[in-house]
Formats: C-alpha cells, sequence, structure tokens
C-alpha cells in the first residue's frame, strides 16, 4: 500500500508517498481500505517532532479515517468486511489501508458521504469529551471557544447549540467573524481587533461565561480567568502558545473557578470506545436529522498531504482540511 512518510520530522517538505507492507490486522481491530483522512493539528505537531506517538501506536500520520471494512480481527463481531465506517486510529491514517480498534469505530451516518464521515471522529470525540463531559456544558450556560472557525471550534460550536447553550467564540478576522455567526455562534469576537476579555463581559453583561474552551494557553490562560462567571470551567486542550505561564490565580478562589484539561490520544482503548458509545447514541441522531454537520475547507490528494499541512500552518482555513485517498 501506499502511505504519507515523514521521516524524522521537520517542515512539510518532509512529507512523501512511500510504499509499505499491509497492516497486520490484530485481535479485536479492523482494517479499513481508507477512503478519505482528516488531517489535524497534531499531524502537524508529529510531522514537526513535537507530538511523538505512544510506543504502542503507528508511527505515522493520521487520526481519523473514513473507509470501507477490508477485514476484521479475531473477537470482533460488530463489523464485518464491507461496512462503511469511520474511525479514530491510533495512527497510521495517511495511507491507503489503516487498522483502528473495533471499539473506536462507527458506522457513517446515514445521509453524509465518506468524505464528510472522515471529518468527525477526531473533532467530535474531542468535543464530547471535553465540553460536555469535562466541561459539564448544560442548557442555558455560555460557552466561549477560542478558534471558533477550526474543526474543533465549529464542531463546539454546533454541539454547544444541540445542548442549549450560548455560543462566543473568538476568531482572526472579519471574515471569520461573519462565517462563524452564519455556522450559529451567537456572537464571535475578532481577537486582533479586540480584546476578547472586555467583549465576554459586554455580551454577557458583565456575568463572565459557564465554560471555555481553550487550545491557545500562554498569555490566554489569565484572560480565561477573567471572562469565568462564578463557578465557571476552563478547559484547556491544546496549546498553540507557551504551556508555562505567569498567572495571577486569585480569580480561581475568589469565584471557585475549575481548571482542567486533556489530551485524547493517550487515553485508553476502553475509554475511546466509551465515547465512542456516547457519540453513536447522542451526537450520531443529530448529524443523520442534519442538525449537526462538518465543515470541509479544501480537500487535497494524499500525494499532496504537505501541502494540506502548509494551509493548516496558515490557520486561514474555515472547518477541516482533508486528504481523499481513493
Amino acid at each position: 500500500m501506499k502511505y504519507i512518510d515523514h521521516g524524522s520530522g521537520g517542515s512539510p517538505d518532509v512529507m512523501v508517498v512511500k510504499d509499505a507492507p499491509m497492516p497486520e490486522v490484530g485481535a479485536g481491530e479492523v482494517l479499513i481500505k481508507v477512503a478519505y483522512a482528516g488531517v489535524n493539528r497534531p499531524d502537524v505537531m508529529q510531522r514537526s517532532g513535537r507530538y511523538p506517538p505512544p510506543a504502542n501506536a503507528s508511527p505515522h500520520m493520521g487520526l481519523e479515517v473514513a473507509g470501507e471494512i477490508a477485514a476484521v480481527g479475531q473477537g470482533v463481531d460488530e463489523w464485518k468486511k464491507g461496512d462503511r465506517v469511520c474511525a479514530l486510529t491510533n495512527g497510521g491514517g495517511y495511507a491507503e489501508f489503516a487498522t483502528a480498534p473495533a471499539g473506536q469505530v462507527l458506522p457513517v451516518p446515514a445521509g453524509l458521504g465518506m468524505l464528510e464521515a472522515a471529518a468527525l471522529p477526531e473533532n467530535y470525540f474531542t468535543v464530547w469529551a471535553n465540553v460536555i463531559e469535562g466541561g459539564r456544558l448544560k442548557k442555558g450556560e455560555t460557552a466561549l471557544i477560542h478558534g471558533g472557525t477550526s474543526g474543533i471550534g465549529i464542531t463546539a460550536i454546533q454541539m454547544a447549540k444541540a445542548w442549549g447553550a450560548r455560543a462566543l467564540c473568538t476568531v482572526g478576522s472579519p471574515e471569520k467573524v461573519a462565517a462563524a455567526r452564519q455556522l450559529g455562534a451567537d456572537a464571535a469576537i475578532n481577537y486582533r481587533s479586540q480584546d476578547f476579555v472586555a467583549e465576554v463581559s459586554k455580551l454577557t453583561e458583565g456575568r463572565g461565561v459557564n465554560l471555555i474552551l481553550d487550545m491557545v494557553g500562554g498569555s490566554y490562560i489569565e484572560r480565561n480567568l477573567r471572562c469565568l462567571a462564578l463557578e465557571g470551567r476552563l478547559v484547556q486542550i491544546a496549546f498553540q502558545q507557551p504551556s508555562r505561564a505567569e498567572v495571577d490565580w486569585m480569580p480561581l478562589m475568589i469565584k471557585r473557578l475549575t481548571f482542567t484539561g486533556s489530551t485524547l490520544r493517550p487515553r485508553s482503548g476502553a475509554e475511546k470506545a466509551r465515547l465512542a458509545g456516547e457519540l453513536r447514541s447522542h451526537i450520531w441522531p443529530l448529524l443523520e436529522q442534519k442538525k449537526m454537520a462538518p465543515v470541509i475547507y479544501r480537500e487535497f490528494p494524499l500525494a499532496d498531504a504537505a501541502a494540506a499541512h502548509r494551509l493548516m500552518e496558515t490557520s486561514e482555513h474555515i472547518g477541516k482540511i482533508m486528504l481523499k485517498v481513493a
């Protein structure tokens, strides 16, 4: 099969198409003939050498795919050859074939194609785990979502609205302000020209927000604490700025705040399978009813994976960047 190799890491130009043997299907796994693969920030970090995969994972990039099951491993009863699925992989998705634990596989939602289905796993697992579970978002609350036009951001806006919450977000241009509003955000703040702390205060009449989903860190941490309402929750899922910062933590005590965070990839297979079950029960029906939908910005052939990474590094995209494999 063909796959994308990134060697020892570096710029997008290190990415090349190479040939490799088909991956072996272990017990409890499925082999997927990949139609599309999603491109995500962790892939960019892995390629650049800042996010090494876990020891038991594929050394190659690619955390989400959609396609048809080509084979099933020992002990797998819920899937069969020919099933149309999408999956959260443990790596190796930038390839013609990829394996995934059976518990991390989900059916392609009715009414969606392979392209849209491949855009689901990484974002939807992450947002469910951090906004609904870790962030405990409830109906009637207000959430602030940084990076509102990223794949994660759009998913978080849609999920917050589906939960009956108000969704505010930050973005980096007037065009993205308009896009975020069109995609369902109640308000979008241009962080390049507006002080998001002041704007949040205005938009909430000084109360602050109940939940913040942040992937920036650094200087945003203290500003996020200032944006939170009494007993608000700050959920950290990445650090685009340094993870070390000097912070005045007094608001944490005064407002009885919760600061938490998580990463998805190191979670156990059992935990990811549990998340898949939650998505299938609560989110897949909303996708099939067209109450939520992934937003695709652009797709590239697998051989142009370097161009896809270069685009992601510009942060110009609105929605998902995808690789067409078959």
